[in-house]
């Protein structure tokens, strides 16, 4: 194998060389940074020398601009969808993008934090949490789960677990998404809305639960928001974008729905902004796939495909025109 010059981008906590598959990159020079940049020039110098860059999902937009002043980078290698990575031009300038698709195998870490949000909004957790810091007692009153409708936006991967879960809490789970999803949530014996419109007004919680692509950009609107009771919970774990701009904080400041909890947002990392504010707002800073167990299983691929590339057999590869070209 040929040690390659790696590149790291996005570590917050230092986290990956802690992993057990981290030894899988034993063979190469590896440099992390722990700290986030968008900035172009910042970046070009960052990844001068690197042959090979590891991305964290989606935290750094990896765009023309940046590619073009790049003439050492021959690979970059990360799991999942690349929304955030220009292809066409890796593939002009000869970088191979290798990606793990991981086909029907959901993120249940996200799912899990999807559910853990529907319990720190409908029970005020967070709320209550504070209260006591502060050295009050209690400070409102919650909502049961139980005999209540959990919405489910989308029925791929993980909207099909989330659903099981509301299932094991003895909630009615209703179902919107597309034609092919709604029959196969009706075959999984859940209910499935008549209309968009019904779907939005029956849900006590709402969860998002899908890609981010032109068809599903806004595809939440405020009207479809202002069709929400003033009791319920509106749950995105998946992507801002599917929101449409704005929509959301007029729509709680209008008090339908009347509660939110968040674990994307336009813009990441998200220091300022006006859900951050709200009491009714429960805001989570992007974590649903930040875990050990989950780091591990994604990495331990994800460094795989350096090793394979580096041993001149690339797998996972999304652009194979690249294989042939050359700076």
């Amino acid at each position: 194998m040929r040690g390659m010059k790696v590149t790291i981008l996005d570590d917050y906590f230092d986290t990956l060389r802690t992993l057990p598959c981290f030894s899988k990159l034993a063979a190469h020079d590896v440099t992390v940074w722990n700290d986030h940049t968008q900035e172009t020039d910042a970046l070009a110098e960052r990844l001068a020398e690197a042959e090979a860059l590891v991305l964290i999902r989606e935290r750094t937009e990896i765009r023309t601009p940046l590619l073009e002043r790049l003439p050492n980078l021959r690979l970059i290698s990360q799991r999942s969808v690349y929304p955030h990575i220009e292809v066409e031009t890796c593939t002009r300038l000869g970088i191979v993008l290798s990606s793990d698709m991981h086909a029907g195998t959901p993120s249940y870490a996200a799912a899990e934090l999807t559910w853990g949000l529907v319990l720190a909004g409908m029970r005020r957790i967070p709320q209550e949490v504070a209260s006591m810091k502060a050295g009050r007692w209690q400070s409102g009153m919650g909502h049961t789960l139980r005999g209540k409708t959990l919405g489910i936006f989308g029925y791929g991967r993980i909207g099909s677990v989330v659903a099981g879960y509301g299932r094991a809490f003895g909630m009615d789970v209703l179902v919107w998404a597309r034609e092919s999803s709604r029959a196969r949530a009706a075959t999984d014996g859940y209910a499935v809305a008549d209309s968009k419109a019904s779907f939005f007004e029956r849900c006590d919680v709402l969860s998002l639960h899908m890609r981010l692509v032109d068809a599903t950009r806004g595809i939440v609107t405020e009207d479809d928001l202002a069709r929400m009771k003033p009791t319920s919970l509106f749950v995105n774990t998946s992507r801002a974008g599917l929101v449409e701009p704005g929509a959301l904080v007029e729509a709680l400041r209008s008090g339908r729905p009347g509660m939110a909890a968040l674990d994307v947002y336009e813009t990441e990392p998200l220091l300022e902004h006006p859900l951050l504010d709200m009491d009714n707002v429960v805001c989570t800073p992007h974590i649903g796939y930040v875990t050990t167990d989950e780091w591990e299983l994604q990495f331990a691929t994800v460094f795989d495909q350096i090793n394979a590339f580096a041993d001149g057999a690339p797998i996972n590869v999304v652009n194979p025109g690249a294989l042939g070209a050359r700076h």
